[in-house]
């Protein structure tokens, strides 16, 4: 007769997993750098096309509280983050 092991496993602590960045998150991330980021390395982060990029500028991040600045530095329009307004 086969018999079980009834016993229940001695408690583990748990580890915290952190929540799920998303790419609204990845986005704040790159913007919040002190040299920004341009609509390219934006893109290549997320996987979305420009204007999927730009819209979340315009929407999600704003909707945040961010104040989204831009400027041009060698022909390249670099965006940053300028804090919460």
């Amino acid at each position: 007769m086969r018999t079980t092991n009834t016993k229940k496993p001695a408690k583990t602590r748990e580890r915290k997993i952190p929540a799920r960045m998303t790419k609204i998150d990845q986005l704040v991330a790159l913007l919040t750098r002190s040299e920004g980021a341009s609509i390219a390395e934006m893109c290549d982060t997320t996987s979305w096309q420009k204007h999927s990029v730009r819209g979340a500028m315009a929407g999600a991040i704003r909707k945040k509280g961010f104040e989204v600045a831009s400027e041009v530095n060698d022909g390249i329009r670099r965006y940053r983050i300028g804090g919460k307004q």
